[in-house]
Order: structure tokens, then C-alpha cells, then sequence
């Protein structure tokens, strides 16, 4: 079994929200926040907003399109922003740009829409990270397979849908650190893929921990 130089040191997180500067009561007023608001608030509104998605019955799993059903009762533009995928991004900027131009597309051909007030602001949002490490870390899959399954939600949900955020998208820390200590490409690939929509994040971390024993018994 491989044994990675540098250990995967499993962490703990806590999050504290904050409000950004930006709010919208109007389409027009979104466009504009999404043009200023942070990266983090990018972030809290589409990735971020996945953990808390886990927990509800319904409703869609970013923030944008649940208000414009919610608060603006848009469905055809909450359907289209509910559509973006993203994992498919590996830049913040191209996630913002995009999200920017379907609401400005759809405020074009609809202009009524574009200056109904809602029922509610929405208000721009991002994290603040207190972390934690853990009394344990992971040299070996087998090692790392039982570190996970003591995980706690905020736990996995640190390492494997926040971490995106500070590694740039590219990747989450589990996938990271198959890839470049113990030389695991293809389970890094994998283990990058699982769906963050249809999983909660009690079957996602089920997943990946199919995945390495699968990788095990090779």
C-alpha cells in the first residue's frame, strides 16, 4: 500500500455569515451586484449554498435562482440559473459572468420583469472559515478511509465543497491529495465527480468511501 509523505491532516469547520454591501429588490439591481459583489459571496450563493440545500426538501440548490422563484416568482429564470453546473467552473470570474448574463439576457426580453420589486431583498452574502484541526491525519487510503467515516457534516463539507474555493476550483483537498501524495490520479477524477446535487452529504461521503475501497482491493 502506498504510503504518502505528506499526511492528509483532516480538519473541522465553522462558518460565520456575513452581509455584503450589495442587496437587489429587482432583477436590475442583481445584475448590478453580481457585477461588485466579492468572490466570496459568489461562492456562499451557488457552492456554499449545496451544504445548506442537503438539508431541505425542496428548492433549488443556489441562492439566486431560489429567490428569483421565491421572491420575484420568475420560475422560467430561476430554472435557467438552477441549470448552471458548477463544476464545470474553474474560475469564479466565468461562474460571476455567466450567472450576470442570464439575468441580463432574461431582463432584455422581459422588461417588465427586469424592474418588478420583490417580495423580499436579496441580500449578498459570504463565509467567514474558522477551522479546526482534527486529532488524527491519513497516510494511507486505508488510513484515510477511517478518518472519513468519523467525519462530521462540517467536517466533510470543508474538505470536499468549500475547499473549492481555496484551491480555485479545481479540485476539493480529498481529490487534491489522492493526486499529489499518494499519486492517485484517476480515483482523484472520480472522487471529483461526484454529483453535489443529487447526493446528500451523508451518500457523498458513502460514495467516495466505495471509491477507495474499491481502489484498495486492486
Amino acid at each position: 500500500m502506498i504510503t504518502a509523505e505528506q499526511p492528509f491532516q483532516f480538519v473541522t469547520a465553522a462558518y460565520l455569515t456575513r452581509v455584503e454591501n450589495q442587496k437587489a429588490n429587482t432583477l436590475l439591481n442583481l445584475i448590478e451586484g453580481l457585477e461588485h459583489t466579492s468572490d466570496d459571496a459568489i461562492f456562499f450563493h451557488t457552492f456554499q449554498s449545496l451544504g445548506r440545500y442537503h438539508f431541505l426538501t425542496e428548492g433549488f440548490s443556489n441562492d439566486f435562482a431560489q429567490w428569483a422563484l421565491a421572491g420575484l416568482n420568475q420560475p422560467v429564470l430561476a430554472e435557467r440559473l438552477a441549470s448552471v453546473d458548477v463544476r464545470d467552473y474553474t474560475s469564479l470570474t466565468d461562474l460571476r459572468h455567466d450567472l450576470r448574463q442570464m439575468v441580463a439576457d432574461f431582463s432584455a426580453t422581459n422588461s417588465k420583469a427586469s424592474e418588478q420589486w420583490a417580495f423580499e431583498p436579496f441580500y449578498f452574502l459570504r463565509a467567514v472559515e474558522v477551522t479546526r484541526p482534527l486529532p488524527w491525519e491519513a497516510r494511507t487510503l486505508a488510513g484515510f478511509r477511517a478518518g472519513l467515516e468519523r467525519l462530521s457534516h462540517s467536517s466533510f463539507y470543508y474538505h470536499f465543497i468549500a475547499s473549492r474555493l481555496r484551491l480555485q476550483l479545481r479540485t476539493n483537498d480529498f481529490s487534491n491529495w489522492f493526486a499529489s501524495a499518494l499519486g492517485l490520479e484517476d480515483l482523484a477524477r472520480r472522487a471529483d465527480r461526484i454529483d453535489v446535487y443529487t447526493n446528500t452529504l451523508d451518500t457523498a461521503r458513502q460514495e467516495l468511501i466505495d471509491m477507495v475501497d474499491r481502489e484498495m482491493e486492486r
